[in-house]
């Protein structure tokens, strides 16, 4: 993954990543007692919630600050420290679920990705994830670009925010059928005053590294000004989201 994380802060003021998390374990078919790997699992919440459903869960995650909070949270559950496009599972998996986290995996590593999915799973098992969609958060994203640009400077997109038409494709090529993928839009409130500012602090680190502060701070205040009359409602802000929503299945 290209980002790293503050564990606290992200159990704080983020909390309605895994929130938003909950409705996407609705679309696991597998029954009760199966087993499933919470893939970027964070802090955990999320594999609390799939092994209160009944099923025989283990959480992976590329860091180590995450994994220990979700030992420290869930202390019946088994926590990896591991990478998404190599982590190698002692028994396959039933199903492997994924919240929020695919959209922070290079675009040119998505088909590594995929492949180590399929590897680990199961003949027969699902793939079920939710993740940042073409478009996501692209009111903030053309902004800070803008900003970057009349600045000199260059903004970087490390995201990646496909179309499902760019994605089932890469899924049916490495052996994963799609049964069901939606592209929605989901505003996606700030819980902190400063939403924005924090949401970006949070989520936007790449194109800030190296910058000094006083610019960063700059550039951040001008994109309240410039956001506030689009993004924010009644003093509260909500981030443009676009989600993408899929279940595949490894059919042999």
């Amino acid at each position: 993954m290209n980002i790293e994380w503050d564990a606290e802060n992200y159990q704080n003021n983020f909390s309605f990543v895994p929130q938003y998390g909950e409705a996407v374990t609705e679309l696991i078919t597998a029954p009760k007692g199966s087993r499933v790997v919470d893939l970027g699992c964070g802090n955990g919440t999320l594999s609390r919630l799939l092994k209160d459903k009944g099923f025989d869960v283990v959480g992976i995650d590329a860091s180590e600050e995450m994994t220990e909070l979700a030992r420290k949270n869930n202390k019946d559950i088994e926590f990896i420290t591991a990478d998404a496009l190599s982590f190698e599972l002692k028994e396959k998996a039933d199903v492997i679920f994924s919240n929020a986290v695919f959209h922070w995996i290079d675009g040119d590593k998505q088909e590594r990705l995929i492949k180590n999915i399929y590897a680990q799973l199961k003949t027969g098992g699902e793939l079920v994830c939710e993740f940042g969609g073409h478009n996501c958060a692209e009111a903030v994203h053309s902004t800070l670009e803008k900003l970057f640009n009349k600045r000199g400077l260059t903004y970087p997109r490390t995201f990646y925010f496909p179309s499902i038409g760019e994605y089932t494709p890469l899924l049916e090529k490495n052996g994963l059928k799609t049964e069901y993928a939606i592209l929605f839009d989901r505003p996606t409130l700030c819980k902190s005053e400063d939403g924005l500012t924090d949401w970006i602090k949070m989520f936007v680190k790449t194109p800030f590294e190296g910058m000094d502060t006083l610019t960063a701070e700059d550039i951040i205040a001008e994109a309240n000004d410039v956001l506030r009359p689009l993004l924010c409602r009644e003093n509260k802000w909500y981030i443009d989201y676009v989600r993408i929503r899929i279940r595949a299945r490894r059919v042999i």
